[in-house]
């Protein structure tokens, strides 16, 4: 009988999706290794032919995270007018996928694992993100629709606060709440609208 082996590859992606599984049931500083390895079906030492060490796990899974929040973002602002409106689908971007993996979005907004800082490589695409954003905040300068201070530091600080805030809120009191029906979820619209009326362009003197 010929036996099935798996490819690096494949052990890689068994591993990386056991620990993510393992963050939902102890949190997501709860993740050990020697449970990954027994959802995986191998011994433990036989992952560090993958991963060096927990961190570097930890390191993946945010790499992998920040790369998809990257591209429901570029794909949101894309199919989108510039300006608010790309704002606009580019936070509900945000929130949707956060929803949808909760354990990835608090291992990439939450710093719950306090010794653990993702590598340069690993944050590369949260600081893309971070840019597409900024873009569409100078854009609605552009347009008339903000005022020009929202095109600055406070400006994107605000943004992220009202971003992180919903979905803080929403999953640490409905993790299982749907975006449209979720309690704080639902909301989005209208803690975006406020940041909007806060940077509403002045009137021409």
């Amino acid at each position: 009988m010929a036996i099935e082996r798996r490819s690096g590859a494949d052990t890689r992606r068994e591993i990386l999706d056991a620990a993510v599984e393992v963050m939902a049931q102890r949190g997501v500083a709860g993740l050990n290794l020697s449970e990954v390895a027994r959802l995986v079906g191998v011994r433990q030492p036989s992952l560090y032919k993958h991963f060096a060490s927990l961190h570097a796990v930890y390191d993946e899974v945010f790499r992998e995270g920040a790369e998809r929040q990257l591209e429901a973002v570029t794909r949101a602002v894309r199919g989108s007018t510039p300006g608010l409106p790309a704002l606009e689908a580019a936070l509900e971007a945000i929130g949707r996928l956060a929803m949808a993996n909760p354990v990835v979005a608090q291992l990439l907004s939450w710093r719950p694992v306090p010794d653990f800082t993702p590598s340069a490589e690993a944050f590369r695409p949260s600081v893309e993100m971070v840019a597409i954003v900024r873009a569409t905040l100078r854009d609605a300068v552009a347009a008339g629709e903000l005022d020009a201070a929202a095109n600055s530091e406070e400006g994107l600080a605000l943004v992220s606060i009202v971003v992180s805030g919903v979905l803080t809120q929403q999953l640490a009191n409905e993790p299982d709440a749907g975006y449209e029906d979720g309690r704080f979820s639902s909301l989005m619209p209208r803690a975006v609208a406020m940041f909007v009326s806060y940077f509403a362009p002045k009137p021409q003197e």
